[in-house]
């Protein structure tokens, strides 16, 4: 960790656990070898795999098999949503397209790829959401047709740190033989994963979101969900998906999910009680401060912020926290940039001025409670520097 830095944007990425750096390491050197190679070099790196793809099942509550390794969150999304949807479409070709239910909250990887399917000429429903940020299961039950092949909604929202009810909905739709998904990718040593109990028969998870690599995410499916598989050229992961496999990636997502979870009680007392200082910090020290999304407490995410500042935008606050060495985000790293106010928040019925003004503060491990004072110090400071300057202190 850069100590010259407070990291306050663990939503958007953690630093990779030193632990996880050490298993990585061999495989980008003596232990080289193509999983797929007879070699022993090979047959190292295969059995490397099979090791890891054996602990993340184990977090799970899976079987090995229902495993699938990708590079990311994004590419699990997609996989999850064309896949049910293209084998809804093939089991009934001279039947209606199918339609699938997600929520007006979800990551853009599932919203964009839900747009792409629709121009497909499959039938996409949008579910809203509450004024906290969570969707009801009756508005997703209400949303349900015969032709409904998929669901996807997420476990926890990125921006706000919503949970979402995804053991009730996942009842509703077992009900009626209709496969869910749900990105997890927040979720992971926060909050418990066991597919079984969740009910899900899909479900996302990036390593770089719980102190492992960037470029290496996984997608569980369950034994017997239909689906048509996109990635054509090799039969790595039990002919799913096609490519050599990162070998040094996956050993690291395994160790660091393992470690995750074993840690995830003393992670999540750390994250409430270093967020809860934080925001009680903030709140104290600049008028008018107010909390997106649920009150602390079960229905939000231990270590999330999402804080509006009446009167300055977030973006500018951003940048002034930066200068001063404290990385937080106004959203989703992904949408970063964009000229447009967050649509997890407009969804909320939040007002064009109240999603501007809004700042996303996510702890971590480095947290400190020295961290927090320092950092409630220059917002107030930053923030009534710029109220000074637009005349409204």
């Amino acid at each position: 960790m850069i100590r010259d830095t407070i990291y306050l944007d663990h939503a958007a990425t953690t630093p990779v656990d030193a632990e996880v750096v050490a298993a990585m390491l061999p495989f980008f050197g003596e232990r080289f070898g193509n999983p797929s190679a007879v070699s022993h070099l090979g047959q190292e790196a295969r059995a490397a795999v099979d090791r890891s793809r054996a602990t993340i099942a184990a977090v799970l509550g899976c079987r090995p098999a229902e495993v699938i390794v990708t590079g990311g969150a994004t590419e699990s999304d997609g996989l999850a949503l064309a896949g049910a949807a293209w084998a809804a479409r093939f089991a009934r070709p001279d039947g209606p397209w199918p339609h699938l239910v997600t929520t007006a909250i979800e990551h853009s990887a599932v919203l964009e790829s839900a747009r792409l399917l629709e121009r497909q000429g499959f039938s996409v429903t949008v579910v809203p959401c509450d004024a906290d940020g969570r969707v009801a299961p009756g508005a997703v039950a209400a949303a349900l047709r015969p032709e409904t092949c998929l669901v996807s909604t997420m476990l926890v929202n990125n921006e706000t740190g919503a949970i979402q009810p995804v053991r009730e909905i996942a009842a509703l739709c077992r009900e009626r033989g209709i496969a869910v998904h749900t990105d997890a990718v927040q979720a992971a040593g926060l909050l418990p994963l066991k597919v079984d109990d969740l009910g899900v028969d899909l479900l996302t998870l990036s390593a770089h979101k719980f102190y492992g690599p960037k470029g290496v995410g996984l997608l569980f499916v369950r034994a017997g969900t239909a689906m048509a598989w996109t990635q054509r050229g090799g039969g790595q992961e039990g002919g799913r998906r096609g490519g050599t496999e990162n070998t040094a990636g996956i050993v690291g997502m395994a160790v660091a999910l393992a470690k995750a979870e074993a840690r995830r009680p003393e992670y999540v007392a750390h994250c409430v009680a270093i967020r809860d200082a934080l925001v009680a910090g903030i709140a104290g020290a600049v008028p008018g401060v107010e909390l997106n999304g649920p009150p602390p407490g079960p229905d939000r995410l231990p270590n999330n912020a999402n804080l509006a500042f009446p009167g300055i935008q977030g973006e500018t606050l951003l940048l002034a926290l930066d200068m001063e060495g404290i990385a937080a985000s106004a959203g989703s790293a992904c949408t970063a940039g964009k000229a447009e106010p967050s649509h997890v928040l407009e969804a909320m019925g939040l007002s064009d001025e109240r999603c501007r003004s809004s700042v996303r503060f996510t702890v971590g491990w480095d947290t400190t409670a020295e961290d927090v004072d320092e950092t409630v110090g220059v917002v107030a400071g930053a923030a009534a520097r710029v109220l000074s300057l637009s005349g409204r202190a």
